[in-house]
């Protein structure tokens, strides 16, 4: 069965930079694309970023376009996300899911694997 475990979340002011990981178990890591969601207080669940199997193909949301950068090490059975220029309205729960498919996608329904998910907080 196959886990994912979100890391390196915390407390950031306005402007800062964090670099959020999620680390998989099993051996079918590579085989799909990966995504990164959040969800603030009171909001549904939004699509961040995601990551095809191969790295080569990323897609993002607009909100975040041009500020974070997703990318993977299959070796490592990671997957990142550097976030910079972070704003106030960046701070959620954020999670990383498992694609049932090669290719990224927005669509949550298309996530069948999700972590704990890590908390971001950015102060203004």
């Amino acid at each position: 069965q196959v886990q994912l475990v979100e890391s390196g979340g915390g407390l950031v002011q306005a402007g800062g930079s964090l670099r959020l990981s999620c680390a998989a178990s099993g051996r079918t890591l590579s085989m799909y694309a990966m995504g990164w969601f959040r969800q603030a207080p009171g909001k549904e669940r939004e699509f961040v970023a995601a990551v095809s199997k191969s790295g080569f193909v990323t897609l993002y949301a607009e909100s975040v376009q041009d500020r974070f950068t997703i990318s993977r090490d299959n070796a490592k059975k990671t997957v990142y996300l550097q976030m910079d220029s972070l704003k106030p309205e960046d701070t959620a729960v954020y999670y990383c899911a498992r694609a049932s498919r090669d290719l990224p996608t927005m669509e949550t329904g298309d996530y069948g694997i999700w972590g704990q998910g890590t908390q971001v907080t950015v102060s203004s």
